[in-house]
């Protein structure tokens, strides 16, 4: 089985500037460099469905750096045949919209979102389509109005700082409290024109950095310094990946210490 890898096609998306990263950007793989080969092989023994979707797929466009597909099956494949809510950020051309129909089964209510109106014609039974601007906060307000709270939020939107920031800091409150956050791309935080840089202040990987302070806030000394929020009361664990974030939610509770056995001295 084949994954067909198209470099010449793709090339301008790749280039898209940010002004149209909501468009352009959005459901593709900003900065990516060339493939070295043409061609993928796909061993006899892979398990992942993502995979052998991508080599099978004759529909819509969608274009996704290749380890992404072992990090979505990690995370989401507990939601398989459950009839979860998932909200997309970034439809570009509908592929993954496909996709996920494929791959989480009958049941699912889908929800794409993207700032290009033509994608409002990727609607479907079960495939709601909004149209708007990730970075707009009031935006993302009638969002959360509008859609159910979702068991998986992707960001897949255009990859700039400030959708990135917008996005989470609108939406990652109103996921399930069992549910999944994810955000791709994130190597733009290292790219000048989408507001990053190595160490930038205010690129989201610097900022997902302070999330971790806030995840182990529990322990901290120096209350004037670092203190117990909603995200500490809400984030279960994150995990960083190549140019991607997955933060789980959960409602957490301090943390209590446990004690079995008699000592030994």
């Amino acid at each position: 089985m084949l994954i067909r890898v198209i470099k010449d096609a793709l090339s301008s998306l790749r280039k898209a500037p940010a002004s149209t990263a909501g468009r352009e950007a959005g459901g593709g793989n900003a900065e990516a460099p060339d493939a070295d080969a043409d061609v993928l092989t796909v061993g006899p023994d892979e398990d992942n469905p993502l995979v052998h979707w991508f080599a099978a797929h004759g529909g819509r466009l969608t274009e996704k750096w290749y380890h992404y597909l072992e990090i979505y099956h990690c995370h989401f494949a507990r939601y398989r045949g459950r009839a979860p809510v998932v909200l997309e950020v970034g439809v570009f051309h509908g592929g993954s919209l496909e996709m996920w129909r494929e791959y989480f089964g009958p049941g699912l209510r889908l929800y794409g979102v993207d700032i290009d109106p033509r994608c409002k014609a990727f609607e479907a039974p079960g495939t709601t389509i909004l149209i708007g601007d990730q970075a707009d906060r009031a935006f993302l307000a009638q969002l959360r109005a509008a859609v159910p709270r979702p068991d998986i939020l992707i960001d897949d939107g255009g990859h700039t700082m400030e959708q990135q920031l917008a996005t989470f800091e609108e939406l990652f409150p109103h996921i399930a409290d069992d549910g999944i956050y994810l955000c791709e791309d994130m190597h733009t935080s290292y790219i000048p024109r989408f507001g990053g840089g190595y160490r930038a202040a205010g690129s989201f990987v610097e900022y997902g950095k302070a999330l971790i302070d806030q995840l182990y806030a529990w322990y901290s000394r120096e209350s004037d310094q670092l203190q117990v929020d909603a995200f500490t009361r809400s984030a279960h664990a994150m995990h960083f990946y190549d140019s991607v974030l997955v933060i789980d939610r959960r409602r957490m509770k301090p943390p209590r210490v446990i004690v079995a056995g008699r000592p030994s001295f």
